[in-house]
């Protein structure tokens, strides 16, 4: 199809050029281009798109993107591609989920729908898409307007200048090819899912924009930055609850401000929100926002001021019928399963999830740990792996840093400690301080078995060690746990960020043995008993809540899943070693109530 066409310029060009992505890779969709969209309305363009794989990227060499609607029976040359006729998908979902054919499919996939739109002056029509995985790229009417890296935050496109007045052709060319230079790379423990798998919504705006707005407690003070594209006098805050009414003033566009306000504090007890609007010549945006404070002393984790114990649970975006796609109901689920354990925490590993996640969050009381994919061995001396990875921590810290539910920014996920890796890493832990100094940092560090020490070079840039250990699983030897305690004494807090063991709780599971659920059980039997004596710990959130799908799992027990969940793949299932965590947080918790109790000492 095309290649003599007037579109593809020769056939020679379309057919043998390998350098064809190069004008389609300027990543110009990114942090600085994202909008605070809360508290706005907007069209969703949710629903079934035209759809077709494209493994050898043919589209982009043929310009598929430029052709135009014709019926087949009038075509004068054979198209490969229709891209307004043909096979539909949901968006959102992920193609690995709707046809067998494409499940382990990585490549190109092309997805095309009508937008009407009337012709508005004066106003601005931008595009956002929650999460597209990894490399999406946006065309409008055969116009190229840029393209996003990130598979799992959003991102916003300005179409005002190419839309036309009555029916317009979106079309996104989204990429989950796993290469050297992404984040992450090539090399993952968790399914390489594709497409437009979050909310896609087109939303209509003034010329004056409220690109953020950042509200934080902040050094004991409530401080708000604002943001405004098309206004230089000032935007005006209000919070009714707490009387504020208040002007910010901007100097190009920016502006922040100090309230002399004493909100109640949030905490997992008390999740206290308020509502908060901004206004900026006829923009206005508006949010639910709690304060609280958190920050680390020594080894200890202080929320409000107060020593906490983090009881966590570890979670995957993944399901069994939806891949990573996620629901209202299921994170509603997940949250209750957490409840259940007697979690006041989650990790949300091991990518930035649905930001629907920090919301409910926000309203039940529970504690975050956000990260970013910086996962093994990211090629961590190229500077386009780090622009990559710098993006997508920019973009999470932006789109959720008004959650007080999220109290630490994870940069990363056991990468060895090599010169390259801990200049990579400085530099995003920095990062993460510069965009939000209000939140903790961490990375789940790697330990020196060989000397049974925690002696990576990066602990001392981060405020979190975290540490995977699998003692019973991947380790054998319980008593190299303790003895890396005695020799560590680590100056700052230490949270077991992973541990566990797989269970089969199927039919075809063991009886007895790796793999069994009762070796499960008594795994975290036995790392329950010899974490009690390390006083640094000051949380866990072990390896997993549910089972989870993943391609490099294929043992007769796993079968493309890793089966360390507590719960298995049905999000039903309780497997003992469930009860086992329940039952120590419930210790734990009744521990934390009687010496918050002393501390306020006896009533009056």
């Amino acid at each position: 199809m095309l290649e003599r066409s007037e579109l593809a310029d020769n056939a020679l060009q379309a057919l043998h050029d390998e350098d064809y992505d190069r004008p389609f890779n300027t990543q110009t969709l990114n942090a600085d281009t994202l909008i605070f969209t809360r508290g706005r309305p907007g069209q969703s363009l949710d629903g079934d798109w035209n759809f077709c794989v494209d493994l050898l990227d043919t589209g982009l060499r043929q310009k598929w993107f430029a052709v135009t609607p014709e019926e087949p029976e009038e075509r004068i040359e054979p198209w490969d591609y229709d891209p307004y006729m043909g096979e539909t998908v949901p968006v959102p979902s992920c193609w690995q989920m709707q046809k067998e054919k494409w499940y382990f499919f990585e490549g190109s996939a092309w997805y095309t729908r009508p937008v009407d739109h009337t012709s508005k002056p004066g106003r601005r029509q931008v595009l956002r898409i929650g999460a597209a995985q990894y490399d999406c790229k946006v065309f409008l009417n055969g116009t190229f307007i840029g393209n996003h890296y990130g598979g799992s935050t959003p991102f916003c496109v300005e179409l005002t200048d190419t839309l036309q007045a009555g029916q317009n052709w979106l079309m996104l060319c989204v990429n989950n090819t796993r290469t050297l230079d992404r984040v992450p790379m090539r090399n993952t423990d968790w399914f390489n899912y594709g497409g437009v798998y979050r909310e896609v919504t087109l939303f209509d705006l003034p010329q004056t924009i409220i690109r953020d707005m950042f509200v934080r407690l902040e050094e004991g003070h409530v401080r708000v930055s604002v943001r405004v594209d098309g206004a230089d006098q000032a935007a005006h805050l209000s919070i009714p609850e707490l009387g504020v009414e208040t002007p910010v003033p901007l100097t190009g566009g920016a502006g922040d401000i100090t309230l002399d306000i004493s909100p109640e504090l949030w905490s997992p007890d008390h999740p206290k929100l308020y509502d908060v609007h901004l206004t900026a010549g006829e923009d206005r945006v508006s949010d639910r926002i709690g304060f609280r404070s958190i920050r680390r002393e020594g080894t200890e984790i202080l929320l409000n001021g107060d020593p906490i114990f983090l009881r966590g649970i570890s979670v995957h975006e993944d399901d069994e019928e939806t891949g990573k796609v996620t629901s209202e109901e299921d994170l509603r689920r997940r949250f209750s399963h957490a409840k259940e354990l007697g979690c006041n925490f989650l990790r949300l590993a091991h990518y930035p999830h649905h930001e629907r996640a920090a919301e409910l969050a926000d309203e039940l009381g529970l504690m975050l740990w956000e990260e970013v994919p910086v996962y093994w061995a990211i090629d961590f001396a190229n500077p386009d792996t780090l622009r990559d990875a710098a993006n997508q921590l920019r973009e999470l810290v932006r789109r959720d840093r008004n959650r007080a539910s999220v109290i630490i920014w994870s940069i990363g996920n056991e990468n060895p400690d090599t010169d390259a890796r801990l200049e990579f890493m400085r530099h995003l832990a920095e990062l993460a301080k510069s965009e939000d100094p209000t939140r903790l940092t961490s990375a789940a560090c790697l330990v020196n078995h060989a000397r049974l020490k925690i002696e990576d070079r990066l602990a001392a840039h981060i405020d979190i060690i975290g540490l995977n250990e699998y003692y019973g699983w991947y380790e054998e030897n319980f008593e190299e746990l303790g003895e890396i305690g005695r020799n560590s004494a680590p100056d700052r807090p230490v949270v077991i960020s992973e541990t566990g063991a797989d269970g089969d709780s199927s039919a075809k599971g063991p009886e007895r043995g790796l793999f069994s659920l009762a070796y499960q059980e008594e795994v975290y039997q036995k790392q329950i008993a010899t974490l009690r004596e390390l006083s640094y710990v000051k949380g866990m959130s072990p390896w997993i809540l549910y089972d989870f799908r993943v391609e490099r799992r294929q043992g007769i027990f796993q079968r493309g899943w890793n089966r360390k969940g507590l719960i298995a793949a049905d999000k039903d299932t309780k497997k003992p070693a469930f009860h086992v965590l329940a039952a120590y947080y419930a210790e734990r918790a009744a521990q934390e109530e009687q010496r918050a109790a002393s501390r306020k000492g006896p009533p009056a």
